[in-house]
């Protein structure tokens, strides 16, 4: 798998108006960028980056189409979608995988709307990110449920058979269920073991109002 290098996307809302700079090392306090090359300063729209997480099988992606079709005003992403070049064994990937979630969004934003993000790895790494600044904070709920009903979706609704991926999945979701925290990410939790994926979505909906 050939090594993707991370070149920052767009950096549309980094680009000084003033002297045209595009790099990178903007200061950022609150709600405005300053450019350290021609001092010029400039407002941004701050939200908070929505992430909504938990083991493999356990309901995200079920959760998020729902959500859509209550066509609601932000956008829902699946972070799958960028996991193509994506090496689990290598850091620096890892890493430039989650400045690209955290860069997207910071765009997007930029239109007035939130993003919610479907996301089960990787938590803990985005605090970390240098595209963490642009985000007023970071709002983390995890799907839990309990080991039975994970196998039944697991099995019956995606048809997984492999007893490592069962285990792997299982013990995930154990820590979501016994934890509140991943590195400095704190997350809300929310048993669907007896919701159905509308009552989920709904949950999920009010969970994210701010």
């Amino acid at each position: 798998m050939r090594k993707f290098e991370f070149t920052g996307g767009t950096k549309m809302i980094e680009i000084c108006p003033k002297c045209g700079n595009h790099e990178w090392d903007k200061e950022i306090t609150g709600d405005k960028i300053c450019c350290p090359k021609c001092g010029e300063e400039w407002n941004f729209i701050s939200m908070p980056l929505f992430i909504l997480t938990g083991c493999s099988g356990v309901g995200k992606t079920t959760t998020a189409i729902e959500i859509v079709r209550k066509k609601v005003d932000y956008a829902v992403l699946d972070a799958d979608i960028l996991t193509w070049y994506v090496d689990w064994n290598n850091e620096e990937i890892c890493n430039d995988w989650v400045e690209m979630i955290l860069n997207l969004t910071k765009d997007i934003n930029q239109s007035g709307k939130p993003v919610l993000w479907t996301m089960a790895g990787c938590i803990d790494r985005l605090p970390k990110a240098y595209n963490s600044r642009y985000f007023s904070e970071i709002k983390c709920l995890a799907l839990v449920c309990d080991d039975e009903a994970l196998r039944k979706r697991m099995q019956e609704g995606r048809g997984i058979t492999d007893e490592n991926w069962l285990k792997g999945s299982s013990d995930y979701n154990r820590y979501f269920m016994e934890h509140d925290s991943f590195g400095d990410v704190r997350f809300d939790k929310v048993d669907i073991t007896d919701k159905t994926p509308q009552e989920v979505a709904d949950y999920v909906i009010d969970w994210m109002k701010y």
